[in-house]
């Protein structure tokens, strides 16, 4: 972050100084919530969470080096007192990107699947012709979004957010922390449609973000997606469409998956075109790097550099198609970070073609648990993944949880001919169990569901069980 005296953070957001004998001492380190990661000359912020109040963690942060904290009553150490602390973040964020604005460009990122891929592809891109703030995982709320914008300093010249949405009015806020100059908006799909009630208000709350453009920024829309494609009508900006529709400036040809599920294609561009094989897993990022690509051609990238950065990009983010090859063959996909019905389907379909094709197809188990905040639709959801995984002739499914897992195993049991397609289990533990006893060398285990399951614990407990491959290293 940028420096600033204590004065200056309390004139910001709106707060007032206790127990801080001198005004001028400067806000020197960063800015965060976990009085764990306090650095020296850095600001805490005294948040209340649901299982802990920062507020108890102030002495100790102090202590470790904090030089104030901020908080919403006085805490017997250097402070700025606030109503509302986690507003109070958004208003210091506001004013260090005003700040910046002349030096500075921001990207803001939105969509129902997607956004944490395509925004590490961007970050990873940017980088390259200049200093780059870009997230490590998905801090894209009131919180996270904040403390990433304070990580930017005089020395920035692309900061890269990150913007979700449960609701109307979400991106308009996260907007107003730190205006955008270019907006990505990747689909509008059924991640949490139970809070929107319906994908024509989640279509709403997504093009809060090109609603928030000057007239000289850039809307970087999916041509793809009719929902995403109508929102030109709703912005000032200059639009750039992307996709595999003949419309999109940038776009994507000939697109194909080699015998792992990584795709090639051949990149299209106002200024030119150039081959593209990605590192990363499934069909479905074609779509991200094409968003990442227009991004990067609007800072001057030139098409054959973007092809190789595209290239040599790899999955920043845990827990996100992150594919690792145990020394006996057996791969693991852990895709368990989050799961809506859009990025199942598409993880479904990465997981196949891993599979390859003809006599030597490897087996498949897509291990998947309950999607969450799909309101009324959850039941006709579930049973359609269900349904789908025995289409795409997945080997088995092993449906994890309770009544939404239910729904899952009984699509796929009434897609099926024998009702052997797929396995209902109580939890992660009885999934362990169970693919311990039966996964051979050879084959690929896809684990898949909301954050709240934890099923990322049956892809670390089959990768301890067998070691990664030879390299150790994720593919």
């Amino acid at each position: 972050m940028i420096a600033l005296t204590l004065a200056e953070v309390a004139t910001a957001v709106g707060g007032t100084l206790h127990d801080a004998p001198d005004p001028q001492a400067r806000i020197t380190g960063p800015v965060v919530v976990d009085s764990r990661q306090v650095q020296p000359g850095g600001l805490f912020a005294a948040v209340r969470g649901e299982h802990a109040d920062g507020h108890d963690f102030a002495a100790g942060a102090a202590a470790d080096g904090a030089a104030a904290v901020l908080a919403a009553r006085p805490v017997g150490v250097p402070a700025v007192v606030v109503d509302d602390v986690v507003d109070a973040l958004g208003r210091l964020a506001r004013a260090v990107v005003d700040r910046l604005r002349e030096t500075t460009a921001v990207v803001g990122l939105t969509g129902s699947a997607g956004k944490t891929s395509t925004k590490d592809l961007i970050g990873q891109l940017l980088e390259r012709v200049g200093p780059t703030i870009c997230p490590t995982g998905s801090f894209n709320n009131e919180i996270g979004l904040p403390l990433t914008a304070l990580r930017a300093d005089a020395s920035t010249r692309h900061l890269v957010l990150e913007m979700g949405a449960r609701g109307k009015g979400h991106i308009a806020y996260l907007t107003g922390l730190t205006p955008p100059r270019i907006g990505v908006v990747l689909n509008v799909g059924t991640a949490h449609i139970g809070e929107f009630g319906g994908k024509a208000a989640i279509a709403e709350a997504k093009g809060e973000l090109v609603e928030a453009l000057p007239a000289d920024g850039v809307a970087v829309l999916n041509a793809d997606d009719p929902l995403v494609r109508a929102m030109a009508s709703r912005t000032r900006a200059r639009v750039v469409l992307f996709g595999e529709s003949a419309e999109a400036q940038v776009r994507a040809e000939d697109v194909r998956l080699d015998a792992s599920g990584r795709p090639s294609f051949t990149l299209i561009t106002p200024a030119g075109s150039a081959p593209v094989t990605l590192r990363l897993y499934g069909e479905h990022h074609v779509s991200n790097a094409l968003a990442a690509a227009a991004v990067a051609g609007e800072f001057g990238m030139s098409v054959d550099d973007t092809a190789a950065a595209l290239g040599e990009a790899g999955a920043l983010s845990r827990w996100r198609m992150e594919v690792v090859e145990r020394a006996d063959g057996v791969t693991v996909v852990n895709d368990a970070y989050n799961a809506n019905p859009d990025s199942v389907r598409a993880a479904l379909r990465a997981l196949v073609s891993m599979a390859g094709t003809g006599p030597g197809r490897r087996r498949t188990w897509a291990v998947l648990g309950e999607m969450r905040e799909l309101g009324e639709d959850s039941l006709a959801e579930h049973d359609a993944i269900g349904r789908l995984a025995v289409r795409l002739n997945v080997t088995k499914v092993v449906a994890v949880g309770g009544r939404e897992a239910a729904w899952l195993d009984m699509g796929a049991k009434n897609e099926g001919s024998w009702g052997e397609e797929s396995v209902l289990v109580s939890d992660a533990e009885a999934a362990i169990d169970l693919l311990r006893d039966q996964v051979r060398p050879g084959d690929v285990v896809l684990v898949k569901a909301s954050r709240a399951a934890g099923l990322e614990r049956v892809a670390e407990a089959l990768l301890a069980d067998g070691g990664a491959a030879a390299d150790g290293a994720a593919r």
